[in-house]
Order: structure tokens, then C-alpha cells, then sequence
């Protein structure tokens, strides 16, 4: 059985927010990463960005300063 972990979810209103987060976090060294949608959120386009609950401060900075609004965000276990 894989060990679930704590993680950052942030949900998209589409796949074209996602991508333009994703990007942006790739240009600016933020950690993290687009994983499906987990089931627990069923809004959203289908991805999410994955990150460390410790990076919420950064991923939040980030989601500002890219201009992506995120549909919602939560700390849940994957």
C-alpha cells in the first residue's frame, strides 16, 4: 500500500491556468508540481499543483504574482 502524504492542493478553473501556474513556478524556482485532480475536489478543470504544506506562503505569493486565481485550495492527504 503506497503511503499517503500531507500535501498543498491548488485547483484550477481551467487546464490553461494550470499550465501558466506550472510555467511560472518553473521560471521562479517554486516547488511543486501538476498532478490529477484528487477525488476529494470535484471542481476544477482536472489538475492541481502539488507542493509541500510548508510552501503555502510561496505557492500563495506565486498565485499572486502570476495573476492565476486558484478555484480552491486545501492541505489533503496523497
Amino acid at each position: 500500500m503506497i503511503k499517503k502524504i500531507e500535501r498543498l492542493i491548488v485547483a484550477f478553473y481551467s487546464t490553461h491556468d494550470a499550465m501558466a501556474f506550472e510555467d511560472y513556478c518553473k521560471k521562479n524556482d517554486i516547488s511543486g508540481r501538476l498532478i490529477p485532480l484528487p477525488g476529494e475536489i470535484s471542481a476544477g478543470c482536472g489538475l492541481s499543483w502539488s507542493a509541500s504544506p510548508d510552501d503555502s506562503g510561496a505557492v500563495k505569493d506565486a498565485l499572486d504574482a502570476s495573476g492565476v486565481k486558484p478555484q480552491e485550495m486545501r492541505v489533503l492527504f496523497v
